[in-house]
């Protein structure tokens, strides 16, 4: 019932001390004023201090309980947000050769007007389905083609362009923007 380090008082006295041993049903106590004395168990109560106590409650700490009795809540997989995809902007090759499977046969007028006709229905789809960006593979050759679609890109009002990705197609493309109106 005791051990050794309690606080203890004697019943029938005014002493208090704390227990040093325990021998079968006597206990050995250090009263305050240092006197070792034996007393029966029976003849001691064990002292709760109160500044044990509180020093107790201070380092208690309630969120930890609290804590420890709420059920585990399964955490929840970070949610990967979707951002807007960035769609790389069509590209149309306008070499002859990707055009028409027969070719030869035809004079470099008809190749350019093939080209330049090619040209004008993807700016069209492009125009009417809001697409925001195309790519237009020339080539470099000697420019023929590139000048013509210059021409062509100029007379849009909706449309602006410039050289494409030089890493990508080096001077042998032409990307196209279009101005896309605001909807009601």
């Amino acid at each position: 019932m005791f051990k050794s380090g309690d606080r203890v008082a004697v019943l029938d006295d005014a002493y208090e001390g704390v227990v040093v041993r325990c021998e079968n049903d006597k206990v050995v106590v250090e009263t305050t004023d240092g006197f070792v004395m034996t007393y029966f168990v029976k003849e001691l109560i064990k002292i709760n201090i109160s500044n044990d106590l509180d020093n107790k409650m201070k380092s208690f700490n309630s969120n930890l309980v609290k804590a420890e009795k709420e059920p585990v809540k399964r955490k929840k997989n970070p949610v990967a947000f979707k951002t807007a995809a960035v769609i790389p902007a069509p590209e149309f090759d306008l070499h002859i050769e990707k055009l028409v499977p027969r070719w030869r046969h035809l004079s470099n007028y008809e190749i350019l007007n093939l080209q330049m006709e090619a040209a004008k229905r993807h700016i069209d789809f492009a125009i009417r389905n809001r697409i925001p960006k195309i790519v237009f593979i020339h080539g470099v050759g000697e420019g023929v083609l590139k000048s013509e679609l210059d021409f062509m890109l100029g007379r849009y009002e909706e449309v602006y362009f410039q050289d494409a990705n030089y890493q990508k197609y080096g001077q042998g493309a032409t990307e196209v923007g279009f101005k896309q109106k605001k909807s009601n």
